[in-house]
């Protein structure tokens, strides 16, 4: 007696557009909220990926994450005032993170301390006071949620005031471009070149406020910087990078949300996850001083 055997039945064409469509696009299409996360990722790559570039290009990463941690006492102190409201978080943070770029820069323009060692002494002081005023009267909950943030929980409010951050941050970097540019490589041929500095500091210190929203204290920093890092090696032109780290960061949103929503992960985390992901292939595979392509360009020792 012969066995019937039974072929596996493929998977149609139309099967995996269906398939396709579920995992990619059903969560922003079914959930309000998704779509809300997804508007503020690219809002944060539109305004925070440009300033990451032209920090990289002044030697200043760390800069980001230090200031990061800075704006921690001004965000604490709105939300003992007047818990999570959004107004009275953004305007602490913004003050306390100014306060303490400014203080950081002034330092350095008028002592012979090193710009990075004068940020990490203020960022230190800045973060172990926040960190202090929340524990006073917030619970663990609220450590938590103002440490790494919730981007799922975006209102209009948050993205009203993301939208806004990346035009006016655009807008004013197109204006202090050129001078910034010069600051960065000559910082005595120009006058002004001191303003035009604090000016850069305060549009780092807005873009990570409006990021402390959505990403929380410890993650802001993740879509400023992993994007523009990740971009020099694919383009070799400032604005080149610019223009990537903005395509990178919008990638690495959309991609941490969707991983977020399925795997049943943080969703800030998540976010910074694949950014950094986009970093290490970047280095690899980059065909701008990527390690693939150093490697091929090192000539071989002929016998």
């Amino acid at each position: 007696m012969k066995t019937q055997r039974f072929a596996a039945f493929p998977i149609k064409p139309r099967d995996r557009r269906i398939m396709l469509y579920d995992f990619l696009i059903q969560p922003f299409g079914e959930f309000a909220f998704m779509k809300r996360s997804l508007v503020a990722c690219l809002a944060l790559a539109l305004g925070s990926a440009p300033i990451g570039a032209i920090l990289m290009l002044r030697r200043m990463s760390l800069f980001g994450e230090a200031m990061s941690h800075a704006i921690l006492p001004g965000a604490a102190v709105g939300f003992l005032v007047a818990g999570f409201s959004l107004p009275a978080i953004s305007v602490g943070g913004i003050i306390a993170g100014l306060v303490v770029a400014w203080a950081a820069g002034a330092a350095t323009r008028a002592t012979d301390q090193r710009e990075d060692a004068s940020f990490a002494a203020f960022y230190l002081i800045a973060l172990a006071l926040g960190v202090t005023l929340i524990s006073t009267r917030g619970s663990s909950v609220d450590v938590m949620h103002i440490l790494f943030g919730s981007v799922l929980a975006v209102d209009e409010a948050a993205l009203l005031l993301l939208a806004s951050v990346a035009t006016l941050s655009l807008l004013i970097l197109a204006a202090v471009y050129r001078p910034l540019l010069m600051d960065a490589f000559e910082p005595d041929f120009q006058f002004g070149g001191a303003i035009h500095h604090f000016i850069f500091l305060g549009l780092v210190v807005v873009n990570l406020v409006a990021a402390f929203q959505a990403m929380g204290s410890l993650m802001a920093v993740g879509l400023m910087m992993l994007p523009a890092l990740a971009a020099r090696y694919w383009a070799h032109s400032l604005p080149g990078i610019m223009l990537m780290a903005t395509g990178i960061g919008a990638l690495a949103g959309y991609g941490g949300l969707l991983l977020s929503f399925h795997a049943n992960l943080p969703s800030g985390p998540a976010i910074v996850l694949v950014a950094g992901g986009g970093f290490l292939v970047s280095l690899l595979f980059g065909r701008a001083r990527g390690l693939v392509q150093l490697l091929r360009r090192q000539p071989h020792l002929e016998a």
